[in-house]
């Protein structure tokens, strides 16, 4: 084994040779490699501090000191009289709350999934829509509201979750027909034939039924207006899992971006790590599409945020991104639904409007290490 592999495979490599370092995903140097308490409390008490703000923020005008004695009764073994009435308290919890865990789930789903996709591709601008998911998503919940008159209820994140994942299988399995010679760059360049066709499908259906146009984009621009309990529900169980699995494979990515031949003297297996990594981010991305419809750069802004702040290791990378990317979510619901009420703004307006110009702040800063 080489001295720069034993040392990325410890998780320190204060002498790793400059080109890994410039790498977007290499393994940093020693002191950085471990995710240190106070990075994870710090973002812990931001994401804590932007759910009490969802709860607390609204139209209904709660009184905060009934809002946080509510919250508390509901802890076990704690009994308060919040005072609130029948119709405040399902403001609070049949509203604020599951909308709030909503936005934090989605959130962290994208940009977690961001970060697996980009020490995948050792890219800092792959995001989780880059296979299709988004297309497909798009493409799926079109087709119920085209077809099912009236309210779908349930339908439309059922067929974005559906479409999500084969728009990222079509586009898998597309890259994989190129043979072990393909790489990232066929996968990504199969990703984006099928998310053109899939928005061709997509834009065919749409004219089946003009007077649906609002309501279809309106889904697609993003929101978590409609969130419930049912809904959390239904993506916690392929939340859980994704999260376990990426956060299980940081130490790998860190491996990977040494590079494959290195890592492969240690016996790892580059192609099934990067296959594990790919359908737990593609799953997570699923998941959050289905019940929120598009919402751009949370997977781009928040890793790369991480990465400036506490390292660019995976191990730090992936737990980071998960909490900053609820507590990034959650402000920017906050503002799309306080800066013009009584009415909201679409929360993907809100991170396109933000991600935007940080989307071109990071491809400035990384043009000279950008590989695809």
């Amino acid at each position: 084994m080489s001295p720069k592999l034993r040392r990325a495979s410890a998780g320190a490599s204060p002498d790793v040779s400059a080109d890994v370092r410039r790498r977007p995903g290499a393994v940093p140097p020693a002191g950085q490699a471990r995710l240190r308490p106070v990075s994870l409390v710090m973002a812990a008490a931001l994401l804590a501090a932007t759910l009490l703000a969802g709860v607390l923020v609204g139209a209904a005008g709660l009184p905060v000191g009934g809002v946080l004695k509510a919250l508390a009764d509901r802890l076990p073994f704690v009994h308060v009289d919040s005072g609130l009435g029948v119709i405040d308290e399902n403001v609070l919890f049949q509203l604020r709350v599951p909308r709030a865990l909503m936005a934090a789930l989605v959130g962290g789903m994208l940009a977690m999934a961001g970060a697996g996709y980009q020490g995948v591709f050792r890219n800092p601008l792959a995001d989780p829509y880059l296979l299709g998911a988004a297309a497909g998503a798009g493409v799926g919940a079109t087709m119920v509201i085209v077809l099912m008159p009236g309210d779908p209820g349930y339908a439309v994140p059922l067929a974005a979750f559906v479409g999500a994942i084969s728009g990222v299988f079509l586009a898998y399995v597309l890259g994989s027909t190129a043979g072990r010679a393909s790489g990232a760059a066929t996968l990504v360049l199969a990703g984006v034939a099928v998310s053109s066709f899939l928005a061709s499908v997509q834009t065919f259906l749409q004219q089946f039924k003009a007077e649906e146009l609002q309501r279809i984009f309106s889904w697609l621009l993003g929101g978590v207006g409609s969130a419930d309990w049912r809904q959390l529900a239904l993506i916690a169980p392929y939340s859980l899992v994704s999260t376990v699995v990426l956060l299980a494979h940081g130490r790998l990515l860190d491996v990977l971006s040494v590079g494959d031949d290195e890592a492969a003297s240690l016996g790892l297996s580059a192609a099934r790590v990067r296959l594990t990594v790919l359908v737990a981010a593609s799953l997570a991305t699923a998941c959050a599409v289905a019940v929120s419809g598009l919402i751009g750069f949370v997977g781009i802004v928040v890793p790369h945020i991480v990465r400036r702040l506490a390292g660019g290791s995976y191990r730090i990378v992936l737990p980071l991104s998960l909490l900053g990317g609820a507590a990034f979510l959650g402000m920017a619901d906050l503002v799309a639904r306080t800066v013009v009420e009584p009415a909201e703004l679409p929360l993907g307006v809100v991170t396109a409007f933000v991600g935007g110009p940080f989307f071109v702040a990071v491809l400035r800063s990384s043009r000279r290490e950008v590989e695809i």
